[in-house]
Protein backbone atom coordinates (compact mmCIF):
# COMPACT_ATOMS: atom_id res chain seq x y z
CA UNK A 1 0.00 0.00 0.00
CA UNK A 2 2.95 2.40 1.12
CA UNK A 3 4.51 1.95 -2.19
CA UNK A 4 0.93 2.79 -4.08
CA UNK A 5 0.80 6.02 -2.20
CA UNK A 6 4.01 7.11 -3.15
CA UNK A 7 3.84 6.54 -7.02
CA UNK A 8 0.19 8.34 -6.97
CA UNK A 9 1.67 11.53 -4.97
CA UNK A 10 4.53 11.34 -7.51
CA UNK A 11 1.87 11.40 -10.47
CA UNK A 12 -0.06 14.15 -8.29
CA UNK A 13 3.16 16.01 -7.71
CA UNK A 14 3.75 16.21 -12.06
CA UNK A 15 -0.02 16.88 -12.41
CA UNK A 16 -0.68 19.60 -9.67
CA UNK A 17 2.80 21.42 -10.17
CA UNK A 18 1.87 22.12 -13.69
CA UNK A 19 0.29 25.11 -12.50
CA UNK A 20 4.08 26.29 -11.75
CA UNK A 21 4.37 26.22 -16.11
CA UNK A 22 1.21 28.57 -16.56
CA UNK A 23 2.96 30.87 -13.71
CA UNK A 24 6.23 31.04 -15.87
CA UNK A 25 4.56 31.90 -18.66
CA UNK A 26 2.96 35.06 -16.66
CA UNK A 27 6.24 36.20 -15.36
CA UNK A 28 8.05 35.64 -18.38
CA UNK A 29 6.17 38.05 -19.64
CA UNK A 30 5.33 41.70 -19.82
CA UNK A 31 3.29 43.04 -17.18
CA UNK A 32 -0.24 43.13 -19.25
CA UNK A 33 -2.55 46.03 -19.75
CA UNK A 34 -5.71 46.17 -17.77
CA UNK A 35 -7.48 44.87 -21.55
CA UNK A 36 -5.32 42.01 -21.16
CA UNK A 37 -5.94 41.62 -17.57
CA UNK A 38 -9.61 41.52 -18.60
CA UNK A 39 -9.95 39.24 -21.06
CA UNK A 40 -7.51 36.57 -18.79
CA UNK A 41 -10.04 37.20 -15.97
CA UNK A 42 -13.04 36.25 -18.33
CA UNK A 43 -11.27 33.42 -19.56
CA UNK A 44 -10.45 32.35 -15.37
CA UNK A 45 -13.98 33.16 -14.82
CA UNK A 46 -15.20 30.52 -17.77
CA UNK A 47 -12.48 27.91 -16.13
CA UNK A 48 -14.05 28.42 -13.00
CA UNK A 49 -17.95 28.41 -13.71
CA UNK A 50 -17.56 25.12 -15.89
CA UNK A 51 -15.74 23.59 -13.49
CA UNK A 52 -18.37 24.80 -10.64
CA UNK A 53 -21.21 23.80 -13.00
CA UNK A 54 -19.73 21.16 -14.98
CA UNK A 55 -17.67 19.32 -12.81
CA UNK A 56 -18.52 19.71 -9.39
CA UNK A 57 -22.51 20.27 -9.09
CA UNK A 58 -22.87 17.57 -11.83
CA UNK A 59 -20.70 14.79 -9.87
CA UNK A 60 -22.93 16.11 -6.96
CA UNK A 61 -26.45 15.48 -8.89
CA UNK A 62 -25.43 12.25 -10.44
CA UNK A 63 -24.09 10.49 -7.30
CA UNK A 64 -26.76 11.86 -4.51
CA UNK A 65 -29.35 13.02 -6.07
CA UNK A 66 -31.25 16.09 -7.84
CA UNK A 67 -32.38 17.43 -4.57
CA UNK A 68 -29.67 16.63 -2.41
CA UNK A 69 -26.98 17.80 -5.14
CA UNK A 70 -28.94 21.00 -5.47
CA UNK A 71 -29.36 21.38 -1.91
CA UNK A 72 -25.77 21.02 -1.45
CA UNK A 73 -24.76 23.47 -4.53
CA UNK A 74 -27.33 26.25 -2.89
CA UNK A 75 -26.01 25.81 0.78
CA UNK A 76 -22.66 26.78 -0.87
CA UNK A 77 -23.70 29.59 -2.22
CA UNK A 78 -25.89 30.74 0.68
CA UNK A 79 -22.67 30.20 3.55
CA UNK A 80 -20.70 32.17 1.13
CA UNK A 81 -22.75 35.04 0.55
CA UNK A 82 -23.13 35.79 4.25
CA UNK A 83 -19.23 35.22 4.50
CA UNK A 84 -18.99 37.69 1.72
CA UNK A 85 -20.85 40.46 3.51
CA UNK A 86 -18.18 40.56 6.10
CA UNK A 87 -15.50 40.89 3.91
CA UNK A 88 -14.21 43.90 2.93
CA UNK A 89 -13.18 44.99 -0.74
CA UNK A 90 -12.59 47.76 -2.62
CA UNK A 91 -15.28 49.41 -4.97
CA UNK A 92 -14.78 48.78 -8.17
CA UNK A 93 -13.31 51.62 -9.85
CA UNK A 94 -14.19 52.21 -13.48
CA UNK A 95 -10.78 51.90 -15.62
CA UNK A 96 -11.83 55.20 -18.10
CA UNK A 97 -11.96 56.89 -14.94
CA UNK A 98 -8.24 56.04 -14.17
CA UNK A 99 -7.36 57.00 -17.49
CA UNK A 100 -9.71 60.57 -16.70
CA UNK A 101 -7.30 60.88 -13.64
CA UNK A 102 -4.23 60.61 -15.96
CA UNK A 103 -4.77 63.19 -18.43
CA UNK A 104 -5.26 65.83 -15.59
CA UNK A 105 -2.61 64.98 -13.77
CA UNK A 106 -4.90 64.28 -10.56
CA UNK A 107 -2.99 62.98 -7.45
CA UNK A 108 -5.93 60.90 -6.82
CA UNK A 109 -5.07 58.91 -10.05
CA UNK A 110 -2.58 57.01 -7.90
CA UNK A 111 -5.11 55.96 -5.43
CA UNK A 112 -7.32 54.85 -7.92
CA UNK A 113 -4.87 52.74 -9.04
CA UNK A 114 -4.05 51.17 -5.92
CA UNK A 115 -7.73 50.34 -5.68
CA UNK A 116 -7.82 48.61 -8.97
CA UNK A 117 -4.53 46.39 -7.12
CA UNK A 118 -6.69 45.23 -3.93
CA UNK A 119 -9.68 44.51 -6.62
CA UNK A 120 -7.37 42.43 -9.03
CA UNK A 121 -5.61 40.81 -5.30
CA UNK A 122 -8.62 39.73 -3.86
CA UNK A 123 -9.72 38.15 -7.29
CA UNK A 124 -6.65 36.18 -7.63
CA UNK A 125 -6.83 35.15 -4.28
CA UNK A 126 -10.08 34.11 -5.06
CA UNK A 127 -9.40 32.15 -8.12
CA UNK A 128 -6.42 30.24 -6.27
CA UNK A 129 -8.44 29.09 -3.56
CA UNK A 130 -11.24 27.57 -5.96
CA UNK A 131 -8.10 26.03 -8.35
CA UNK A 132 -6.57 24.43 -4.99
CA UNK A 133 -10.56 23.02 -4.17
CA UNK A 134 -10.70 21.80 -7.51
CA UNK A 135 -7.25 19.83 -7.39
CA UNK A 136 -7.87 18.69 -4.40
CA UNK A 137 -10.60 15.70 -6.03
CA UNK A 138 -8.10 15.35 -8.47
CA UNK A 139 -5.53 14.52 -6.47
CA UNK A 140 -7.98 11.45 -4.91
CA UNK A 141 -8.77 10.71 -8.97
CA UNK A 142 -4.84 10.24 -9.35
CA UNK A 143 -4.52 7.91 -6.25
CA UNK A 144 -7.69 6.02 -7.55
CA UNK A 145 -6.68 5.67 -10.87
CA UNK A 146 -3.19 4.62 -10.06
CA UNK A 147 -4.60 1.73 -8.09
CA UNK A 148 -6.07 0.13 -11.03
CA UNK A 149 -2.45 0.62 -12.50
CA UNK A 150 0.24 2.51 -13.71
CA UNK A 151 -1.04 3.08 -16.82
CA UNK A 152 -4.37 4.74 -15.95
CA UNK A 153 -2.28 6.57 -13.22
CA UNK A 154 0.61 7.85 -15.61
CA UNK A 155 -2.66 8.78 -18.43
CA UNK A 156 -4.96 10.63 -15.91
CA UNK A 157 -1.12 12.51 -14.66
CA UNK A 158 -0.45 13.93 -17.78
CA UNK A 159 -4.10 14.90 -18.53
CA UNK A 160 -4.30 17.11 -15.58
CA UNK A 161 -1.48 18.45 -16.02
CA UNK A 162 -2.53 19.95 -19.17
CA UNK A 163 -5.69 21.09 -17.79
CA UNK A 164 -3.53 22.96 -14.96
CA UNK A 165 -1.36 24.88 -16.69
CA UNK A 166 -4.19 27.60 -17.93
CA UNK A 167 -5.25 27.24 -14.06
CA UNK A 168 -1.88 28.37 -13.11
CA UNK A 169 -2.19 31.37 -15.70
CA UNK A 170 -5.87 32.15 -14.10
CA UNK A 171 -3.82 32.20 -10.86
CA UNK A 172 -0.40 33.93 -11.24
CA UNK A 173 -1.47 36.77 -13.35
CA UNK A 174 -3.90 38.66 -11.48
CA UNK A 175 -1.33 38.37 -8.24
CA UNK A 176 1.66 39.15 -10.18
CA UNK A 177 -0.18 42.57 -11.88
CA UNK A 178 -1.46 43.12 -8.04
CA UNK A 179 1.68 42.69 -6.50
CA UNK A 180 4.40 43.32 -9.22
CA UNK A 181 5.95 40.34 -7.40
CA UNK A 182 7.41 37.57 -10.11
CA UNK A 183 8.05 35.58 -6.51
CA UNK A 184 4.47 36.09 -5.07
CA UNK A 185 2.82 35.13 -8.97
CA UNK A 186 4.95 31.66 -9.15
CA UNK A 187 5.03 30.93 -5.58
CA UNK A 188 0.80 31.22 -5.55
CA UNK A 189 0.23 29.56 -8.50
CA UNK A 190 2.39 26.54 -7.14
CA UNK A 191 0.71 26.26 -3.83
CA UNK A 192 -2.77 25.55 -5.48
CA UNK A 193 -1.32 22.87 -7.46
CA UNK A 194 0.01 21.34 -4.28
CA UNK A 195 -3.64 20.10 -3.30
CA UNK A 196 -3.25 17.48 -5.70
CA UNK A 197 -0.85 15.32 -3.62
CA UNK A 198 -2.73 16.88 -0.68
CA UNK A 199 -5.40 14.77 -1.96
CA UNK A 200 -3.99 11.52 -2.38
CA UNK A 201 -2.51 11.78 1.45
CA UNK A 202 -6.32 12.55 2.96
CA UNK A 203 -7.88 10.05 0.50
CA UNK A 204 -5.02 7.25 1.08
CA UNK A 205 -5.03 7.58 5.11
CA UNK A 206 -8.06 9.69 6.25
CA UNK A 207 -11.06 8.69 3.53
CA UNK A 208 -11.54 5.02 3.99
CA UNK A 209 -12.40 5.44 7.55
CA UNK A 210 -13.75 9.14 8.43
CA UNK A 211 -16.00 9.87 5.38
CA UNK A 212 -18.35 8.88 3.50
CA UNK A 213 -19.08 9.20 -0.03
CA UNK A 214 -22.74 10.70 -0.24
CA UNK A 215 -20.85 13.53 2.34
CA UNK A 216 -17.86 13.93 0.05
CA UNK A 217 -20.04 14.54 -2.98
CA UNK A 218 -22.04 17.00 -0.80
CA UNK A 219 -19.22 18.93 -0.32
CA UNK A 220 -17.66 19.12 -3.28
CA UNK A 221 -21.15 20.41 -4.64
CA UNK A 222 -20.99 23.20 -2.43
CA UNK A 223 -17.66 23.86 -2.81
CA UNK A 224 -19.15 24.53 -6.67
CA UNK A 225 -21.71 26.71 -5.19
CA UNK A 226 -18.89 28.94 -3.49
CA UNK A 227 -16.78 29.08 -6.75
CA UNK A 228 -20.18 30.51 -8.97
CA UNK A 229 -20.78 32.59 -5.99
CA UNK A 230 -17.50 34.13 -5.97
CA UNK A 231 -16.92 34.25 -9.89
CA UNK A 232 -19.85 36.11 -10.39
CA UNK A 233 -19.36 38.14 -7.82
CA UNK A 234 -16.37 39.13 -7.91
CA UNK A 235 -14.32 38.37 -11.65
CA UNK A 236 -16.96 38.97 -13.97
CA UNK A 237 -17.39 42.51 -12.61
CA UNK A 238 -13.53 43.00 -12.83
CA UNK A 239 -13.63 41.10 -16.36
CA UNK A 240 -16.47 43.80 -17.89
CA UNK A 241 -14.91 46.63 -16.63
CA UNK A 242 -11.41 45.80 -18.07
CA UNK A 243 -11.78 44.23 -21.33
CA UNK A 244 -15.86 45.78 -21.78
CA UNK A 245 -18.61 43.61 -21.66
CA UNK A 246 -18.52 42.28 -25.44
CA UNK A 247 -15.22 41.25 -25.37
CA UNK A 248 -15.34 39.66 -21.37
CA UNK A 249 -18.21 37.73 -22.38
CA UNK A 250 -16.64 36.20 -25.43
CA UNK A 251 -13.54 35.30 -23.10
CA UNK A 252 -15.63 33.84 -20.68
CA UNK A 253 -17.56 31.42 -22.96
CA UNK A 254 -13.63 30.55 -24.62
CA UNK A 255 -12.98 29.99 -20.75
CA UNK A 256 -15.79 27.18 -20.46
CA UNK A 257 -15.05 25.39 -23.48
CA UNK A 258 -11.56 25.07 -22.99
CA UNK A 259 -12.10 23.56 -19.54
CA UNK A 260 -15.06 21.61 -21.09
CA UNK A 261 -12.66 19.75 -23.48
CA UNK A 262 -9.62 19.62 -20.33
CA UNK A 263 -13.03 17.75 -18.61
CA UNK A 264 -13.13 15.50 -21.52
CA UNK A 265 -9.41 14.29 -21.46
CA UNK A 266 -9.76 13.75 -17.95
CA UNK A 267 -12.88 11.77 -18.43
CA UNK A 268 -11.32 9.43 -21.28
CA UNK A 269 -8.47 8.59 -19.21
CA UNK A 270 -10.07 7.07 -16.81
CA UNK A 271 -11.42 3.41 -16.29
CA UNK A 272 -15.54 2.85 -16.92
CA UNK A 273 -15.78 2.15 -13.27
CA UNK A 274 -14.06 5.75 -12.06
CA UNK A 275 -15.16 9.02 -12.39
CA UNK A 276 -13.70 12.64 -11.69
Amino acid sequence: MDSQVMVALALSLVGGLSTSIGALFVILCQTPNLKMLGLLQGFAAGLMLCISFLDLAHNAINSIGFLKGNLWFFGGVVFFGIIANFIPEPTLTSSLDVKSKKKNGDQGGKDIMKKHRRQVLFSGIITAIGISLHNFPEGMAVFLGSLKGIRVGINLAVAIALHNIPEGVAVALPIYYATQSKWQAFKLATLSGLAEPLGVVLVAYLFPSSLSPEILEGLLGSVGGVMAFLTLHEMLPLAFDYAGQKQAVKAVFFGMAFMSASLYLLEISLPDEMSL
